[in-house]
């Protein structure tokens, strides 16, 4: 699909891949309904985004209530007419613990977020895109989602979620103007732990992974270029695309090695 005068949809807009997202979809020409819970961090989207061609307008949301993102849609058809994608790209990780030490709590948040807060838009804005000439649905999964990450078992869980999901739609709208990719990142160097309502220090996670985090901003032109094209699926990173290999190699030995290498997280 081509982004230029098409209105997206954009999750997690104030910072991170959302925002970069954002920013670079502006510069493609596109109009940006940014939507995040944290206004502060929305605005300064909004103050990046004020010299580029395209338009931009926040929306703070708590997507993990469907109350209101049940409203969005009339919002934003206010501000901008047309609604002819989304991007479901917020996120959070869970507490770095097993499943037996994680409260219900924590379990509920990670998955409102991960997989509801999708699920939700995905639903308020299908209607909408149904009825343009073209339109796509890009929902952000992890690698995390298709292979096991101890101490990241309920983050996994949720975005495997998201990837069956998104594939389901696939399959569900193939024969429609509407089309979808789901999007596997490896490390990207984001301040998602912080976002996370985590304290994990760099130095516990830096034996975590022996590939380099890619940069927010290539994380999200990889992202563009897939939905320009009407990619399926693309896998982003270095560490993201070997593990995806090896895993369809060998899961018990790609399952063992991200064991061993994230063992010290859990002490």
């Amino acid at each position: 699909m081509l982004l230029a005068k098409k209105t997206i949809v954009v999750t997690g807009a104030g910072s991170g891949i959302g925002q970069q997202l954002s920013l670079q979809l502006l510069q493609r020409g596109a109009n940006v309904a940014g939507i995040d819970i944290n206004a502060a961090t929305l605005d300064e989207t909004g103050r990046l985004a004020s010299s580029a061609p395209g338009e931009f307008k926040g929306f703070q949301a708590d997507i993990t209530d469907p109350n209101k993102v049940n409203s969005l849609p009339a919002e934003v058809l206010a501000h901008f007419g047309t609604v002819d994608g989304i991007i479901n790209n917020a996120g959070i990780i869970q507490p770095f613990r097993r499943v037996l030490d994680l409260t219900i709590e924590d379990i509920n948040r990670v998955m409102a977020v991960n997989f509801y807060g999708t699920l939700y838009l995905t639903k308020a804005f299908l209607p909408l895109l149904l009825a343009r000439p073209e339109a796509h649905i890009a929902n952000v999964s992890s690698m995390g989602g298709f292979l096991p990450v101890p101490g990241q078992t309920l983050y996994g869980a949720a975005k495997a979620a998201v990837k069956l999901f998104t594939e389901g739609l696939y399959a569900e709208l193939k024969d429609t103007h509407v089309k979808v990719t789901v999007v596997f990142p490896g490390a990207v160097a984001t301040n998602i732990m912080q976002n996370s309502g985590l304290n994990v220090p760099k130095a516990d996670t830096a034996g975590a992974s022996e590939f380099k985090p890619i940069s927010p901003r290539e994380a999200a032109g990889q992202i563009l270029r897939a939905i320009e094209k009407d990619q399926f699926r693309v896998v982003i990173g270095r560490d993201a695309r070997a593990m995806d290999k090896l895993y369809r190699l060998n899961p018990k030995y790609a399952a063992d090695l991200i064991q061993r290498k994230m063992r010290s997280l859990l002490g």
